[in-house]
C-alpha cells in the first residue's frame, strides 16, 4: 500500500519541477495531504484555484486570487483567510512568482499549514501534479516474466520456468532491441486504458541466462540496450508443445487471446517452442504485426476475403 503522501515528500520529489520554494508554514513539512482516489470526500477535490464554495486540498493562488482577496474589505478578508486555512486545505500554492501576502504568511507560520510558490502558472502545476498522483497511487501488480522493447513497443515475455525467456531476451538485445525488466517487472495502471512497466531498482541492468548466470546488460551492450518503463501492449506466452498440439494451432489466425491485467485486457500471442523455431524472429514478427493489427491491418482477415473474392470469380 502506498504510504501516505505528505507536503515535505511532495516537495522533495517535483521542487526541481516545478521550481518549488517553500513560503512559510515550516512546521507543517510532515502534514499528511489527505487526498488518494476512491476515497468517501467525493467533494473536495486534490488540486484546483482558490474555492471556498468546493474546496481543494492543494489551493492555488495566482494574481486573479490575489486581486480577489485584495478587493475584499477587512472583515471579509479575515473570514476568507479563515476559510482557506479551515479544515480542508493541506496545501498552499503561489503560481507565478505571486508575493505572499503577511496575513496569509502568519496565519501559515502558526496553524501551520504549508506554502509554496512556484515560478509556472496555475494550469501548470495542475498538470504535473494530477499527473503526479496518478503515477502514485495507479493500480500496482507484479508479474513474473521478461519485459522488453521490441519493434518500439513493450512486450512481457512469460512461460514455464526453463522455457527460454531470458535465452530470448539475450537474443534480442543482440539483435537491438532493448530489455526493461528481467523476472518480476512492475507494471501500473497510470491512465485507464495504458498499463506502465518498470524494473525494481535491484535489479535494473541485468539480466539471468541459465549457464551463464547474471549478465550486466547495459555493460555489455551499452546505455542503448535498457529501456527505463515502457507501455504493456503485447504478451507473448512460450509454450512448449508436442506435434499434436502445434498442428491443433489455427492456420489463418494463430494461437491468439487477451489477458487480463489490472482490469485491462492486453493481447497474448502463445508461441509454440520447439527445437529449429527461431524465437527472436517469431516475437519480431508478432511485434510487427500487432503494430500493424493497432493501425487498423489484419491480415488474416484480408487473406480470407482475397479468397472469398476468389472463389466468387470462379463460380
Amino acid at each position: 500500500m502506498t504510504e501516505p503522501l505528505t507536503a515535505a515528500s511532495l516537495f522533495d520529489s517535483l521542487h526541481t519541477r516545478l521550481g518549488l520554494s517553500w513560503m512559510a508554514g515550516q512546521g507543517g513539512r510532515r502534514r499528511t495531504i489527505r487526498y488518494q482516489p476512491g476515497d468517501e470526500l467525493t467533494d473536495i477535490s486534490l488540486i484546483g484555484h482558490l474555492n471556498f464554495i468546493h474546496p481543494h486540498r492543494i489551493q492555488l493562488i495566482g494574481q486573479i486570487e490575489l486581486t480577489y482577496l485584495n478587493g475584499l474589505r477587512t472583515n471579509s478578508r479575515k473570514d476568507a483567510i479563515k476559510q482557506l486555512f479551515g479544515d480542508y486545505a493541506d496545501l498552499i500554492v503561489l503560481c507565478d512568482n505571486q508575493p505572499l501576502p503577511d496575513d496569509i504568511r502568519q496565519r501559515a507560520d502558526a496553524t501551520p499549514l504549508p506554502v509554496l510558490a512556484s515560478p509556472l502558472s496555475g494550469q501548470e502545476i495542475i498538470n504535473h501534479l494530477q499527473h503526479y498522483y496518478g503515477s502514485l497511487f495507479a493500480q500496482r501488480i507484479t508479474l513474473h516474466g521478461v519485459f522488453m522493447e521490441v519493434m518500439g513497443i513493450g512486450v512481457l515475455i512469460t512461460g514455464d520456468p526453463s522455457v527460454g525467456k531470458s535465452e530470448l531476451a539475450l537474443e534480442l538485445v543482440s539483435r537491438g532491441h532493448r530489455l526493461i525488466a528481467d523476472d518480476i517487472p512492475e507494471f501500473s495502471r497510470v491512465a485507464p486504458d495504458l498499463l506502465s512497466g518498470t524494473c525494481p531498482e535491484l535489479l535494473r541492468d541485468f539480466l539471468e541466462v541459465r549457464g551463464l548466470g547474471v549478465l550486466n546488460i547495459r555493460a555489455m551492450f551499452g546505455d542503448s540496450a535498457i529501456k527505463q518503463s515502457k507501455y504493456l501492449r503485447l504478451v507473448i506466452h512460450l509454450d512448449k508443445m508436442d506435434e499434436e498440439q502445434i498442428r491443433a494451432i489455427d492456420r489463418l489466425r494463430g494461437n491468439r487471446l487477451t489477458r487480463p491485467i489490472l482490469g485491462l485486457e492486453i493481447p497474448e500471442i502463445t508461441l509454440p517452442v520447439a527445437p529449429g523455431r527461431n524465437l527472436a524472429v517469431m516475437v519480431e514478427a508478432a511485434a510487427r504485426t500487432h503494430i500493424l493489427a493497432m493501425k487498423g491491418y489484419d491480415a488474416s482477415q484480408v487473406f480470407i476475403d482475397r479468397q472469398q473474392k476468389q472463389i466468387e470469380q470462379n463460380a
